[in-house]
């Protein structure tokens, strides 16, 4: 697609240039071949835990409900950008429509923001099972579990709606070109024939406080769980429970450490270079850790997939039995 270089008479534009990773064409093949692995590996971990939760009996409880939803999460989340990512790597002209381009900017920052919100939710639901035992298993029903999933799903994909339609209302016309592999917020307010200043730090502001606030609250669950657990008198008790909150502290750890360099400023601030970087390491690595990092670090988890893996060796179709 031609374009004038960025004066307000030209033609709008129909469709974007994703850039990715500017290199020879070795290095571009062995990037494809190296994030194809990473994204095979990220599908095949994420639904061998659905698979686990789903035939194990012994793990139909709200920890592990919320987990395999997070594992489906996981799944879509890679898969709003790492199949146009790859076939980018092929393609000649590395475009992408206008609609497509605003399409993926909302999927994929609407399972990011779903993502902070599960995440919330398991802090929640790990400070209810450590500091108020008694009243968990009433109050922490299936049922309730599944509302709280449900609420995640809907709250995630309500709140990048403004985001997306304040910038998708802004003028481009020309040049086409986003120097990212995916649509993200700060090349995309570059591309803009006007400065919007007002659109930006809308965006940061929104960023921000579901950054910030979710990030609060699941610091606040934890820290309330560290300080029961070290009342437990039991030495067994405490290694259980620092285990259980310690994968879910890794997976917090990974996740918001990489979006907080990213979108607690003005996206528009960040050199391309480390914009490509970070948002490769939240979008496609962390996907890729959690289910290493739930199963490694969980023992019935671990327990669960060796059952999986010889009930599928074996050719059995049989729920596994606890």
């Amino acid at each position: 697609m031609k374009t004038s270089g960025g004066n307000n008479h030209s033609d709008p534009v129909s469709e974007f240039i994703l850039l990715g990773f500017p290199c020879s064409w070795e290095t571009q093949a062995l990037l494809f071949s190296l994030f194809s692995v990473i994204y095979v590996l990220t599908l095949t971990g994420n639904l061998s835990i659905i698979c686990a939760v789903s035939w194990d009996d012994h793990l139909h409880t709200p920890m592990y409900i919320l987990l395999a939803n997070f594992s489906f999460l996981e799944i879509c989340y890679v898969t709003s950008t790492v199949p146009n990512m790859l076939a980018n790597f092929l393609s000649g002209t590395k475009t992408i429509s206008f609609s497509g381009c605003f399409l993926q900017f909302y999927f994929f920052f609407s399972m990011g923001t779903t993502e902070t919100f599960f995440l919330s939710t398991m802090a929640f639901d790990r400070y209810f099972a450590i500091c108020r035992p008694l009243h968990y298993p009433t109050v922490m029903t299936v049922q309730c579990c599944i509302r709280m999933g449900a609420c995640c799903w809907v709250c995630g994909f309500s709140c990048f709606l403004l985001p997306v339609y304040l910038i998708s209302q802004l003028p481009f016309c020309g040049p086409n070109t986003i120097d990212h592999f995916l649509c993200d917020p700060g090349p995309l307010l570059e591309l803009s024939c006007v400065p919007a200043p007002a659109t930006e730090i809308t965006c940061a502001i929104i960023n921000s406080v579901l950054i910030f606030s979710t990030f609060l609250f699941i610091s606040s669950s934890y820290a309330l769980v560290i300080r029961a657990v070290l009342r437990v008198p039991s030495a067994e008790g405490r290694r259980k429970a620092f285990s259980t909150c310690g994968s879910h502290l890794a997976v917090v750890s990974l996740f918001y450490g990489s979006i907080m360099v990213m979108y607690v400023s003005p996206t528009a601030g960040n050199p391309a270079g480390i914009q490509r970087t970070v948002t490769l390491f939240y979008s496609m690595m962390t996907p890729l850790f959690n289910p290493l990092i739930y199963s490694l670090r969980n023992k019935e988890m671990k327990e669960a997939l060796r059952k999986l893996l010889r009930t599928v060796s074996s050719g059995q179709r049989q729920p596994l039995k606890s």
